[in-house]
């Protein structure tokens, strides 16, 4: 048994990774070439659209390692079929339940090296793009309405008030620029508004530069029909909860997020009564897509029990590609209709996968039954 797992162990991880480093090797050009519009331009070389292109891999890697292990492995199996190496295996004692398991344990193996490369290598490798673009650049635009965060502060007197934050860009030094903050009272009255230039995140509180303070009449002064009070700071302390953390998975790409990041800042947004289908399911997404290595090795079994007769090695791959691409549609449609229709996070996210792991058990067992 130990001389059979090694066997397929070896020729099935040699396949995947071979097919890894292709489909790494074609994303790398696209992104190179993308990255040559920018060469030039404030003093971007080649050499930083080649560095910004390497940043990318590890994120790379981990949306398509699933891919390259459904079609390395049923390369793998479907060659070993079709030089009968399979059948003499079966013919030795490996029947599907050992075939099954040998394949599970390698899935798991490559299961844990995707997590590995989603949750420690590639947020660090996303935000030193993100951060080496944006050097370049001048900054990350937000969009054209910015990103919007959502604070509550307590006053002395124990009302609570609400805070929305606006902020239009990011500074290469990781600061903000045009910060707008709005405060609202107990009665979602606006009751002061901040314009910065620019601001930075200390602890528990924020420091704003060149500020203008707008403050709003409430409670009896607005009954005595007081004017609204404009001030100017050329520095402003500003007391917040939103830390660097929040603020980050706020103005930076999902894809820079941890599976623990992506927790606590849904956590963050639920607290503060805001949107968050959207974080939950890339959360329940990004916990489970290392499972959808296990789901590949299993839908990829079935293929070593074809015959040789029913296609040669390059169909069976074609119809791996194939597999693989509607996984990765179905997967992506999946999440856009949980956030349209507010559908349960971890359903919309195991959905695929669960649907994928019974298509391929059932024809794993139609096979061995009656070919």
């Amino acid at each position: 048994m130990r001389t059979v797992r090694r066997l397929f162990y070896r020729d099935i991880a040699s396949s995947v990774f071979f097919v890894a480093l292709a489909f790494l090797s074609l994303f790398y050009f696209i992104d190179f070439v993308d990255e040559l519009n920018s060469v030039g331009k404030n003093g971007y070389t080649i050499g930083f659209a080649l560095l910004a292109g390497v940043l990318e891999v590890p994120g790379h890697f981990y949306e398509l390692f699933p891919i390259a292990v459904l079609i390395g492995t049923i390369f793998s199996l479907a060659r070993m079929a079709q030089s009968s190496e399979y059948t003499i295996l079966r013919t030795g004692g490996l029947g599907p339940g050992r075939a099954l398991a040998l394949l599970t344990t390698l899935g798991a193996l490559f299961a844990v090296l995707t997590f590995v490369i989603g949750d420690y290598v590639a947020p660090i490798s996303e935000r030193a793009a993100v951060d080496l673009k944006a050097l370049f650049s001048g900054g990350r635009a937000l969009g054209r309405s910015g990103a919007w965060l959502k604070d509550r502060h307590t006053l002395a007197d124990g009302t609570e008030q609400s805070v929305s934050v606006n902020v239009l860009r990011t500074t290469p030094e990781g600061g903000l620029e045009g910060v707008r903050i709005f405060e609202f009272d107990s009665d979602s009255r606006l009751v002061t508004r901040v314009a910065a230039r620019h601001a930075r995140i200390g602890s528990g509180q924020w420091v704003l530069d060149d500020a203008q303070v707008t403050h709003w009449p409430t409670g009896a002064a607005m009954d005595d029909a007081q004017p609204v009070r404009d001030e100017r700071h050329p520095r402003l302390i500003w007391p917040s909860s939103l830390d660097a953390g929040v603020v980050a998975a706020a103005v930076l790409p999902l894809s820079t997020m941890s599976t623990v990041e992506l927790w606590r800042y849904s956590r963050h947004l639920s607290n503060q009564e805001q949107a968050v289908s959207r974080h939950a399911i890339q959360f329940w997404k990004k916990a489970l897509y290392p499972l959808a290595c296990l789901v590949m090795v299993a839908l990829a079994l079935p293929f070593a029990y074809l015959q040789a007769r029913a296609g040669g090695v390059s169909y069976k791959v074609f119809g791996g590609i194939l597999l693989g691409i509607s996984f990765v549609l179905l997967n992506n449609v999946a999440g856009h209709l949980g956030v349209l229709r507010d559908w349960t996070p971890w359903v919309v996210a195991a959905a695929p996968s669960t649907l994928y792991l019974l298509l391929s058990l059932t024809a794993f067992a139609w096979l061995v039954r009656y070919r």
